[in-house]
């Protein structure tokens, strides 16, 4: 530990630097009027050792505090300290140098006391627009970085407290929305501004010594703390794979594909299996990829952790230059951020989770895949005023959270890497932009089922209204993808949803009074989108809607408690054909369970998955002695032939420890009707469930290539 400073300095300290954080946050999101801000939150404040360590960060967008470290060293490579001079503030946005994509502007201003450099403060926003090819600077043609917008490696702003306005006025004529780019960097300078006065005040009344020594100590702890969770954990190889489908050009798959190898209190996270770079902007860098670890890494293992530089050190990326996570200049990467980066996250967080339930007493921490995409859906033209506005629709954070070991995902929940998320409030969206909405709402049926349920997702349609037309950027991936991936037995949460009804009588209805309820009231020419159907033009009366992405599931929907279901469905959140189908739950007309047909419903529903599933590879015959520990729904370990063997909670013995307990399942391919009702697969895609052979009970559902192995998802060493 540090040196030089006693526990109640270093709690004060510590206390103080965490209250600056809130307070850049504060300012900045009083100042900016831009609603990415202070609607949607979608932007990142930090302070940073004087060599870009990560001191502390606020609780927003986690994926874009990695890439800032690198972002202060390319500065300091640029400008070296002694140049550097208090009150200068810089901005960059350049994802080959330090940037998750160029939309997410940063603003970094060295912090100095008594003439010598002692800490960063940085910041980050995405920005509506920064040039490029089309509105919004989502480039699904773009063919290499040069046509995404513009790209700084690091432009002073501000020198020595003056700014220099025709630089200023130079980056503002890069965007199409240069009013919302002025209010963002206004606001990250006054956060700048009330970083230095803080800092420079606590360093007055304890010494630059004193702060920096607690700053470490901070970081230093953090390290600590995480190294002592990975000690406790089971040394071995943890997998998980996700797809991404479109790349902008054509609806080619794409695999992220993570190895986890824990050993005493290390992790190495090795993405270098993934498929080789994308011509289209779907790509992630270097820097998007180590955005993504953070984004992942400190939700899962650090929950309870200071948020900071220490979290990484126990931890090595590897990846493969010329792959979708590490692309080579100048592949286009302005999507990367919910493309690739987004995909990175939940393989991330799907393989943390199985390291997890191997390690007893994290049952409570164990979760299946939320939010398994980010939608984009950018308004932008001119408004009914004739002036130019765009809007980034931040509604598609609505997706659903998945479920836990003891409990179920949150409905709505949000994305894993944004603790305290935000969404702009329906009649906020229509009084900045011109859009009228049919309806936001939850989505029945979207929900991962497990024995725990996934959260459900929501959905949302709108028209243009008071002008001519808009302008609607449009893309996702997860159509054809459940990226909401369940867990240990669970099902995946459901696919995205896209359609567009043109010359609808909606206002016709409305003359009369009448608000239709769903999109198929309408008359019109109904047509069914793709993921990337890019920038279209939106007229009144054209309707678009969409929903997304539910949680996982985790565990066997079989077992999940009758009441439980009766209780959703009552709330409306799951269909009785879906209770019944899936769930295997028989509903009364009054709604109350009716045990008897559940308990023959289920037991059918388990003769099927066994009649329809290969044999094991290894079949093993007796049963385990006792109950064994739990590893999460059915799967657990127990005794079996003197040793630890993987087991269902039936007793059926799976395989031995070290080994892989898959070999002991009964598995093969299942249609997606199977375990949800707003499923899609590409192409090259398939759906394989895992299930005990002795009981039939659910033990994974994997989606997985055509033709590829299946994968050892827990290999324990």
């Amino acid at each position: 530990m540090s040196p030089g400073i006693d526990p109640v300095t270093f709690e004060v300290i510590r206390h103080k630097l965490m209250a600056i954080t809130e307070e850049q946050r504060i300012a900045f999101q009083s100042i900016s009027g831009s609603p990415v801000v202070t609607e949607a939150s979608d932007y990142y404040t930090g302070l940073f050792l004087a060599d870009g360590t990560i001191a502390t960060m606020g609780y927003k967008v986690a994926t874009q505090g990695g890439p800032m470290t690198l972002a202060i060293k390319m500065l300091m490579d640029l400008f070296p300290p002694e140049q550097l001079k208090s009150g200068d503030i810089y901005l960059a946005n350049d994802p080959y140098r330090a940037a998750v994509h160029q939309n997410d502007i940063q603003v970094l201003q060295p912090l100095f006391h008594e003439g010598t450099l002692v800490a960063w403060a940085g910041f980050g926003a995405h920005e509506v627009d920064v040039g490029g090819m089309d509105f919004a600077s989502w480039c699904p043609k773009a063919k290499d970085v040069y046509q995404e917008g513009f790209r700084i490696a690091g432009l002073k702003l501000i020198d020595a407290g003056e700014v220099r306005e025709d630089v200023w006025q130079f980056v503002l004529s890069l965007s199409r929305l240069p009013h919302l780019l002025d209010l963002d960097l206004r606001g990250m300078v006054a956060a700048g501004n009330i970083s230095q006065r803080r800092v420079g005040e606590l360093m007055e009344r304890y010494g630059a010594g004193v702060v920096e020594a607690a700053m470490n100590r901070m970081i230093e702890y953090s390290e600590q703390k995480l190294r002592e969770r990975l000690a406790a954990m089971p040394d071995g190889i943890f997998r998980a794979v996700d797809f991404l489908e479109h790349d902008g050009h054509s609806d080619r798959l794409y695999r992220v594909c993570i190895a986890i190898t824990k050993k005493r209190d290390s992790m190495v996270l090795d993405f270098s299996e993934s498929s080789d770079q994308a011509p289209g902007f779907v790509n992630a860098t270097k820097a998007g990829l180590r955005g993504a670890v953070v984004g992942g890494l400190f939700p899962s293992l650090g929950y309870d952790i200071p948020w900071n530089e220490g979290l990484l050190r126990p931890v090595t990326i590897v990846s493969r230059p010329g792959s979708i996570c590490d692309a080579r200049f100048p592949a286009p990467v302005g999507a990367a951020t919910v493309e690739a980066v987004w995909i990175a996250k939940n393989a991330l967080t799907a393989a943390l989770a199985k390291l997890k339930a191997c390690t007893p007493g994290m049952d409570a921490e164990v979760q299946a895949v939320s939010a398994g995409t980010m939608s984009t859906v950018n308004l932008g033209g001119t408004d009914q005023y004739g002036q130019r506005y765009g809007i980034h629709l931040m509604d598609p954070m609505m997706n659903g959270f998945g479920a836990y070991t003891e409990s179920d995902g949150y409905d709505l929940g949000g994305s894993y890497s944004t603790t305290i998320p935000n969404v702009a409030n329906v009649e906020s969206n229509e009084f900045l932009s011109p859009m009228l909405y049919l309806h936001r709402r939850i989505e029945p049926d979207t929900g991962g089922a497990g024995a725990r349920r996934g959260g459900m997702a929501a959905s949302m349609a709108f028209t243009a209204h008071g002008v001519a037309k808009t302008e609607a950027l449009i893309m996702t991936h997860g159509m054809e993808v459940p990226n909401s991936i369940g867990i240990l037995g669970g099902y995946p949460g459901s696919c995205v949803r896209q359609r567009i009804i043109r010359g609808s009588d909606l206002a016709q209805h409305h003359r009369e009074g009448r608000m239709p309820v769903e999109v198929s009231e309408l008359k019109g020419d109904l047509e069914e989108m793709g993921p990337k159907p890019g920038l279209i033009d939106l007229h009144p009366g054209d309707v678009f809607e969409t929903s997304w992405q539910g949680g996982g599931g985790l565990g066997d929907p079989l077992d999940r408690q009758p009441g439980s279901v009766a209780a959703d469905c009552d709330a409306g959140h799951y269909s009785r054909r879906f209770a019944e189908q899936i769930f295997g739950v028989a509903l009364s007309p009054d709604g109350s369970v009716d045990e008897a047909a559940t308990r023959s419903r289920r037991d059918a529903l388990r003769r099927e998955r066994l009649a329809g599933l290969a044999e094991p590879r290894n079949i093993y015959h007796g049963s385990v002695e006792g109950t064994g520990e739990s590893i999460g729904g059915r799967l657990r370990f127990a005794q079996y032939r003197g040793g630890r063997w993987f087991a269902c909670q039936c007793g059926q013995p799976l395989a031995p420890r070290s080994g892989n307990w898959r070999d002991g399942a009964r598995s093969g391919q299942i249609s997606p009707d199977a375990v949800g009702f707003h499923l899609r697969l590409h192409p090259e895609l398939e759906l394989r469930q895992f299930v005990c052979p002795g009981c039939g009970g659910s033990l994974s559902v994997d989606v997985a290539e055509k033709g590829a192995p299946d994968i050892q998802d827990i290999e324990l060493i």
